[in-house]
């Protein structure tokens, strides 16, 4: 039997860091009326600030990109930061926000496949059985709803999105390190959503925003950002981004919770099935037998990709 360290300790940052990810979704709300791009460069420019120290305060610091990494860390932050917000609130004027969030909730079935493949892997048989049944879970929590064609090309780049914040990290984790690949997607998507909000927004536009809007800002900068980002990368360089995708199932479960401890919302029938689905299928995916002891072995050790020749609302 394998012990709990080398079976689940591995996971729990990732666990976290969907904790953190689901608690956003109230916070954000208060940002539906503040310039997008604005308000996004400047949580991210404060998290990477914020990276940084904490990053000096482990006694770790993040290297210099070089060759074929710039294209994977700018890669992943305009696809995982700038134009996931994008399709987000471009997607949400065509379709009810559920429509969005299930196409995400989608992303577990993406990294099974995709992550193993990209780290040199075959995917595993549990956890492409167990991808399904968690976002079947997440579709009951967060629901279904009315949408057009546009909305439904906006939900597939979310979701495409999403997955690429992963996908994209991982030839570059192994040199990097969670810290490292952190900063510099944080610093790049502040860049160029700093671009936008220029272009788009005006440069006074950070003037527009209101003091529980800084706020809700600085949380995000803070802990969904800062702290989250070196959670979740970390457990995908320790366990694989197959067997970390499961645990994205966490967010919708975080925003249910947080929704009703706040009174904003008390779940129905369908979101305490979906919740019980979703918790079956983590279970049954992150779990580890005897007859895969020696495979959980390999699978928590730290993921060092062979050198690479190709190619997730935050």
């Amino acid at each position: 039997m394998d012990t709990p360290s080398a079976s689940f300790a591995p996971l729990v940052p990732g666990m976290v860091g969907m904790v953190l990810v689901g608690s956003s979704v109230n916070v954000s709300h208060v940002l539906v009326d503040a310039p997008l791009f604005t308000a996004q460069a400047v949580r991210y420019a404060a998290a990477t600030a914020i990276l940084l120290l904490l990053a000096r305060l482990a006694g770790t610091r993040p290297v210099r990109p070089r060759g074929r990494e710039w294209l994977w860390f700018a890669g992943l932050a305009l696809t995982g930061l700038v134009l996931f917000n994008v399709a987000v609130v471009r997607g949400v004027a065509h379709a009810e926000p559920a429509v969005i969030a299930v196409a995400v909730a989608s992303v577990p079935v993406v990294l099974g496949v995709l992550g193993p493949l990209l780290e040199g892997c075959v995917p595993s048989r549990q956890v492409l059985l167990a991808a399904p049944v968690v976002v079947a879970g997440a579709v009951l929590v967060e629901g279904t709803g009315r949408t057009d064609a546009a909305g439904v090309a906006w939900a597939a780049l979310a979701l495409g999105c999403e997955a690429a914040f992963t996908l994209l990290a991982v030839p570059v984790l192994g040199r990097h390190t969670p810290w490292g690949v952190s900063v510099h997607a944080s610093w790049l998507g502040a860049v160029l959503l700093a671009a936008l909000g220029v272009t788009r927004e005006g440069p006074m536009a950070v003037g527009e925003l209101t003091g529980v809007q800084w706020a809700a800002v600085g949380y995000l900068a803070l802990l969904v950002t800062a702290v989250a980002f070196v959670l979740w990368y970390s457990t995908v360089r320790t366990v694989g981004a197959g067997r970390a995708g499961l645990l994205t199932g966490i967010a919708p479960l975080a925003a249910a919770a947080v929704g009703t401890a706040t009174g904003t919302g008390v779940p129905g029938s369908s979101v305490w099935l979906g919740i019980a689905v979703v918790i079956g299928g983590l279970i049954g995916g992150l779990r580890v037998s005897r007859a895969q002891g020696a495979a959980a072995s390999v699978d928590a050790a730290p993921r060092t990709p062979p050198t690479p020749t190709s190619t997730r609302f935050r």
